[in-house]
């Protein structure tokens, strides 16, 4: 069977799946939850999660949303998702690891199309955009080290990677928040990058227990989407390359492996670099 193939307990011990690995345990057949099931995650995972605008999120068959995805969510709370897809799936695991993020990413969806259509602008527009591929490729590293983040940043993936590896391993954390992310990672493949930001932390908080850990970094990520929203652009996220992180292919064992820029290309000059906040 192949990886691609996996029922989603099978999942729940590989690294970046750690935020939603306690409730793909749970899911021990072969087939994925039903609304029902899925709704009692929820509950069970972030009792009276509720969208953007205040309404509680329960999960419900694809129907006509007029008002357009995130509207029809941040309105009724009901989010759309199709039986036995898996990125549905993984999206209803998304609002139990990150329902504070999740809301949040609702409302300012809401509020961006508001102040858009007052203002006479056609669509999209560079946040919602930014928005979207954080909520689909998301991924948020978390360090205490004090020059990872900053390198993983400019893309010294060689240095970052291989250079300090063993610090890296203590100091660092990938904390996965995009669904399309997690489809994708049933079976990595060469290239496959998150969008990521980064958050630098004092080294206590590596001590925090798992669950602990990933409420802090849902509470942060919920205040600094709202906080930095008026510069928000797709140019304010890092791509990562997943493969580089150490034990998720044997063949990054080795300083060659980060010297292939098909995959570990070097931050092009009119590039911004991503904060590290």
């Amino acid at each position: 069977m192949s990886t691609a193939d996996h029922h989603p307990a099978s999942l729940a011990t590989q690294p970046l799946f750690a935020p939603i690995g306690r409730w793909l345990e749970r899911c021990a057949g072969t087939g994925l939850p039903d609304h029902a099931a899925l709704d009692a995650l929820l509950a069970e995972a972030a009792p009276g999660t509720r969208s953007g605008g205040g309404a509680p999120i329960r999960f419900v068959p694809p129907g006509e949303t007029p008002a357009g995805y995130e509207a029809h969510i941040f309105a009724r709370g009901e989010v759309p998702t199709r039986s036995g897809d898996w990125h549905d799936f993984f999206n209803a695991l998304a609002w139990c690891a990150w329902p504070r993020t999740k809301a949040t990413l609702n409302r300012l969806h809401v509020e961006e199309l508001q102040t858009r259509t007052a203002a006479g602008l056609s669509g999209r527009g560079p946040r919602r955009d930014a928005l979207t591929q954080f909520d689909e490729c998301g991924i948020v590293v978390v360090s205490a080290d004090t020059e990872i983040p900053a390198l993983l940043a400019a893309h010294e993936w060689e240095a970052a990677f291989w250079d300090r590896r063993q610090r890296l391993a203590r100091t660092t954390r990938f904390l996965v928040f995009g669904h399309a992310t997690w489809e994708l990672l049933r079976a990595p493949f060469f290239g496959l990058c998150a969008k990521a930001l980064y958050r630098r932390v004092a080294p206590d908080w590596l001590a925090l227990p798992a669950d602990a850990a990933l409420a802090d970094t849902d509470a942060w990520l919920a205040h600094e989407f709202t906080t930095m929203i008026g510069d928000f652009s797709p140019r304010s996220l890092s791509a990562l390359p997943l493969l580089g992180i150490p034990g998720m292919t044997p063949e990054n064992e080795c300083a060659a492996y980060y010297r292939d820029t098909r995959q570990f290309r070097p931050r092009r000059a009119h590039e911004a670099h991503a904060a590290i906040l």
